[in-house]
């Protein structure tokens, strides 16, 4: 009988799945720190959207009411609009328009803060302020005169309005034209 005598298989893989394992350990680590590295800049970047929202909703507020006043028959020619800036009820349109309405916040214009209780709380202490209901700074509008419509029938305003989140870095500025006019219909014919 002829026996063949084996070679010895073992001896050479013995360290391989060791250094298999650790590389794969390794990769598995590396990928588990760049998911959680996304997750933080995904809810930074959440977190700027819903400021930014909530400056754009704060100062389409200010707009809307600014249309409010002038719907109510409290337009004109515009007067020579100066700080300080005044709050609302009262209210002024201006003959000149805004110089540059980059430069928050306003000089010129009407603030204007919802009378509603608990939507807005006002804090310019920095930080992220105290609340959901919190923002930096007051919403303020500027209606600027444009003019007589077209028509002849009407006046022609432009609205400008700036609105905050919670910090003095997130800001939105809306602008819209508003034509007021009145008009008559005769509503006993066919």
């Amino acid at each position: 009988m002829i026996t063949r005598a084996k070679p010895n298989s073992i001896a050479p893989q013995a360290g391989m799945v060791l250094v298999t394992s650790l590389l794969l350990l390794i990769v598995v680590t590396l990928l588990a720190l760049a998911m959680f590295r996304s997750f933080g800049l995904d809810e930074k970047i959440a977190g700027n959207v819903r400021e930014k929202q909530r400056a754009l909703y704060a100062a389409e507020t200010a707009e809307q009411y600014a249309e409010w006043y002038l719907s109510n028959g409290n337009g004109s020619t515009g007067v020579t609009c100066a700080a300080p800036v005044l709050v609302a009820p009262a209210g002024q349109v201006c003959s000149a328009p805004l110089t540059d309405f980059t430069q928050v916040p306003w000089t010129a214009g009407v603030s204007y803060l919802p009378t509603v209780t608990n939507v807005m709380d006002v804090t310019t202490a920095g930080g992220q302020g105290t609340g959901q209901g919190t923002f930096y700074n007051i919403p303020t509008y500027y209606i600027t005169y444009l003019g007589q419509s077209p028509n002849g029938l009407g006046s022609v305003y432009q609205i400008d309005a700036v609105g905050y989140g919670a910090t003095a870095d997130t800001a939105a500025v809306v602008e819209a034209t508003y034509l007021v006019q009145s008009s008559t219909r005769d509503l006993t014919g066919p």
